[in-house]
């Protein structure tokens, strides 16, 4: 079974989690705890709240399908990245900062890793499933609120199903598709 490890499980990832749970071993990554706001655009449920977000996606997977998926309750940083993505199949990079970004695509980079990432626009209106060696890393833009009141939530679920697709399209027939997507469309790169 393929090791299929999801790092940021936020607007994007915990859709991608949820799409994922029947193609491989899950490992799930994410510091942050499970807030209010949370629960109206991202995959987490009031049940969840001030657990951290691994946990509470591991508990749901665990109760809704018996999917028993790792968690790691960590920021992934240059001390502990090589421990975090040991043994991975493919990496699902759905962070939303440079510094997380840089770090696992430095070294899914040096360690020949398979990379996907999941990266929305600051307004909610442009996203990509993008594999690394397409994609340059760049700072956040904007307030950052476009998960926060659930106003984009059907498109979040469109984009974590996306990255969901590439990822499973390269696990089992290793093909490499991107995609750019749009709440009016999307296009295959």
């Amino acid at each position: 079974m393929k090791s299929i490890v999801i790092i940021g499980l936020g607007a994007i990832g915990s859709h991608a989690a949820i799409a994922l749970r029947n193609a491989g071993k899950l490992k799930l990554v994410d510091f942050d705890a499970v807030e209010q706001k949370n629960t109206l655009s991202q995959l987490h449920t009031k049940m969840g709240l001030r657990k951290n977000k691994a946990q509470a996606l591991q508990q749901l997977l665990n109760g809704m399908w018996g999917i028993k998926a790792q968690g790691f309750q960590h920021k992934v940083t240059d001390d502990n990245v090589a421990i975090v993505l040991a043994g991975a199949d493919l990496v699902l990079d759905c962070t939303d900062n440079i510094a997380a970004r840089t770090c696992i695509k430095t070294f899914c980079d040096a360690s020949k890793t398979p990379l996907l990432h999941g990266a929305m626009s600051a307004d909610g209106k442009f996203a990509l499933a993008e594999w690394t060696d397409q994609f340059e890393p760049d700072p956040e833009t904007g307030d950052g609120a476009t998960c926060e009141d659930g106003e984009n939530v059907a498109f979040h679920i469109i984009v974590g199903g996306f990255v969901a697709q590439a990822a499973k399209t390269f696990l089992d027939t290793g093909r490499q598709l991107s995609f750019q997507i749009t709440p009016s469309g999307v296009r295959r790169t």
